[in-house]
C-alpha cells in the first residue's frame, strides 16, 4: 500500500458514520434538530422550580398544560422532519406557528430560547429542499454540447440558420422552433404583417 492510497472506511464505524452521513443528507436535518431541541426547554421551564438561596421560586404558569403539549408537539414535528422528510414543510410551518404561541404561553416562549430554537429550526425544514443525484456521465459532453450551439449561433449571427438555410427566409421570433415543425417558418405563430 503506497502513502497516496487510503484505507476504505467500510467496517465498523466508519461504515456507520458514512450510512448516517448518507441518512442525514436525504432529509432536513438541522431543521429536525432544532425543533426538537426546542420543544425541551418550552416543556421543561414551566414546571421548574428555581432555589436561591432558602427562597424557591416556581416558574409555573396558568397555561402549563399548554407549555407542555406545545412541547411535546414541537419534538414531535422535529422528528416528523427526519423521518418524513416529504412532510418537512407542513412540519416546519406548524414549528414556526407553535414557536410563536410559546411566546405567550410559555414563559416567552422559554426565556427565547426554545422559540429561537424552534423559529430557526421550522425555517431550514421550509427551506429544505431535496438534492438532485449526481448522474455519473463523463464530463467531456457538456463540453462538446457547448460548443454545438456555440457554432449555431455564430452561424445565426453571419445571416444563415444552419438548419433552414438564410435568415431571411426564417420568419421565426426566436432560434428555438424546430427546423420541419409545424412553427418553423411561420414566426411560432406570428406571421409577417406584408
Amino acid at each position: 500500500m503506497s502513502a497516496d492510497t487510503r484505507q476504505s472506511l467500510t467496517t465498523g464505524f466508519g461504515h456507520k458514520r458514512q450510512s448516517f452521513r448518507h441518512w442525514r443528507g436525504q432529509r432536513p436535518f438541522w431543521g429536525g434538530m432544532l425543533t426538537l431541541l426546542a420543544g425541551i426547554p418550552i416543556m421543561y421551564v414551566p414546571y421548574q422550580n428555581l432555589t436561591l438561596g432558602s427562597l424557591t421560586i416556581r416558574m409555573s404558569t396558568t397555561a402549563g398544560a399548554g407549555s407542555l403539549i406545545i412541547g411535546v408537539l414541537l419534538v414531535v414535528l422535529g422528528l416528523t422532519m427526519w423521518f418524513q422528510p416529504h412532510s418537512r414543510v407542513f412540519a416546519g410551518v406548524a414549528a414556526i406557528l407553535l414557536s410563536l404561541v410559546s411566546l405567550v404561553v410559555s414563559n416567552f416562549g422559554a426565556f427565547l430560547i426554545g422559540f429561537l430554537l424552534g423559529l430557526i429550526g421550522g425555517a431550514l425544514g421550509v427551506s429544505w429542499a431535496p438534492g438532485k443525484p449526481v448522474e455519473a456521465g463523463p464530463a467531456a459532453q457538456p463540453e462538446s454540447a457547448d460548443r454545438g450551439e456555440q457554432a449555431e449561433f455564430a452561424a445565426a449571427d453571419a445571416g444563415t440558420n444552419t438548419a433552414t438555410g438564410p435568415a431571411s427566409d426564417n420568419t421565426a421570433v426566436s432560434g428555438a422552433s424546430p427546423a420541419d415543425g409545424a412553427d418553423a417558418h411561420d414566426g411560432n405563430g406570428r406571421h409577417r404583417a406584408g
